[in-house]
């Protein structure tokens, strides 16, 4: 058995759309993030799952692994589900998302460690310390309160905890105000199974968080916090700000 990452790659995106193929770097960002995963020392396979044949010729051309899957699943976390069907020695499977070409591997080695070090969690995520109120406030920002013992209590897009007796110094409070939630997960390959096969909860649904899911059906994830997080690809913008970033580290 062994620890899997697989890496849901759709082509549409409503703000960035061909996001995995763009190659303003010359190689597609799907690439960047494939060689990023395979950093992490605690890994024995990246595998990218998509339902779009450009983006699986892609992956392979650059060497990479790729399974196809159905085009009609509703979350990313369906996709990697199926993806995970098709590999029967994965173990531990992380969901790495298609558009963080920066994530650094010690991030994945520090998740896949929570579940190994505590067994009755199923499933672990990451946050990071909130140090700047506009994130706080921010509903596209997700929170999450967590327990001493490193548990998730909550997560939601409302400013969490509420600070009833006003606000600390979000740059300088000690211990962090507020968590953001990072979205990298690592699952159990039973419970990963398990869980896309309930229905959707009804916190899932008023707050469109799938990881309310799992809490409401009882199941504890482990939180991981680390001090910085990656920076993703959402729109055009986002992208430009990569690709001048790379082509700084790799001048000529």
């Amino acid at each position: 058995m062994e620890n899997v990452a697989v890496i849901p790659a759709r082509f549409a995106s409503t703000r960035l759309p061909g996001k995995p193929l763009l190659s303003d770097t010359g190689r597609p960002l799907i690439q960047h993030v494939v060689e990023a995963a395979r950093r992490a020392k605690s890994l024995g396979r990246v595998v990218v799952a998509t339902d779009d044949r450009r983006i699986a010729d892609a992956v392979a051309a650059f060497g990479g692994e790729f399974v196809m899957t159905r085009a009609d699943h509703a979350t990313g976390s369906d996709r990697v589900a199926e993806a995970a069907s098709l590999l029967p020695e994965a173990a531990i499977i992380v969901n790495i998302q298609g558009d963080e070409p920066e994530i650094e591997g010690s991030t994945i080695d520090h998740l896949i460690k929570l579940l190994e070090n505590d067994p009755e969690a199923p499933m672990a995520t990451l946050a990071t310390p909130i140090r700047d109120g506009a994130i706080y406030h921010d509903p596209s920002c997700v929170k999450v309160v967590v327990s001493t013992r490193g548990r998730a209590l909550y997560f939601s897009r409302s400013p969490i905890p509420c600070h009833r007796d006003g606000l600390p110094d979000f740059p300088t409070a000690e211990p962090p105000a507020a968590f953001l939630h990072l979205g990298l997960y690592a699952y159990r390959r039973d419970f990963l199974f398990k869980i896309s096969g309930l229905p959707r909860s009804p916190l899932e649904a008023a707050e469109k968080l799938e990881q309310l899911r799992v809490l409401e059906a009882g199941y504890p994830i482990a939180i991981g916090v680390v001090e910085e997080s990656s920076i993703g690809v959402d729109t055009p913008e986002d992208y430009r700000r990569f690709v001048e970033r790379w082509r700084r580290a790799h001048p000529g």
